[in-house]
């Protein structure tokens, strides 16, 4: 059965990239955006999951993380790895997150990390509107972009930060932080990022 467009290759590759995202503190993949987050108690949302690793990490700082994982094989693996009374998982995808989208919430941090590249043109002017919608007032959404080789059976397009800092913009979302990074924790020389942060500001501020 096929899964979620941008989930292809995840699937079967589980208990591998179960290893290798744990491999990795969430300390050191956000480090430079800790300081941007609204401080805890305060509500989140982990879009693209994968195997729990920074839903772990932001529960373990007194967050309250809803987990948005849409391969239910990465989820098992994430729900039995992290089982904490403070992450809600949640099966739903992009663009349209339909199931948080019914729920009408809203959160004080969203979070995509290594999800966006993911979705096409289209898909990407659908997914930030629905996006946008779930970041309140003074909260905060951070975004990270890889670029370089797609691996063998993925689904992954080049975008860049500027348009995604103009689509973000469109929906009132003001780009705080751009850190462009080498891939240093993985070491892979032809792997880049760029590390986004948006504010939504009320009005006068």
């Amino acid at each position: 059965m096929t899964g979620p467009s941008g989930t292809e290759g995840y699937a079967d590759e589980a208990e591998t990239l179960v290893r290798q995202y744990e491999s990795i503190a969430f300390a050191d993949v956000h480090r430079a955006v800790l300081a941007l987050m609204p401080s805890p108690p305060a509500d989140v949302v982990d879009i693209g999951a994968g195997t729990g690793r920074d839903a772990a990490g932001l529960a373990a700082l007194g967050y309250r993380v809803t987990a948005v994982e849409p391969t239910a094989a990465l989820r098992r693996h994430a729900m039995a790895l992290h089982d904490s009374p403070d992450i809600a998982w949640v099966d739903d995808s992009l663009p349209e997150l339909s199931v948080l989208s019914a729920r009408g919430e809203t959160y004080d941090i969203v979070m995509l990390t290594a999800v966006w590249m993911h979705l096409d043109h289209e898909q990407r002017q659908r997914a930030m509107l629905r996006v946008a919608a779930l970041v309140r007032p003074d909260g905060v959404m951070m975004l990270s972009l890889r670029h370089g080789p797609v691996p063998a059976g993925r689904r992954m397009f080049e975008v860049s930060p500027s348009e995604t800092i103009g689509l973000a913009q469109h929906h009132g979302l003001q780009c705080i932080q751009h850190l462009p990074s080498q891939d240093s924790l993985l070491r892979r020389p032809d792997v880049t990022w760029d590390r986004l942060a948006f504010a939504k500001r009320t009005l006068g501020r």
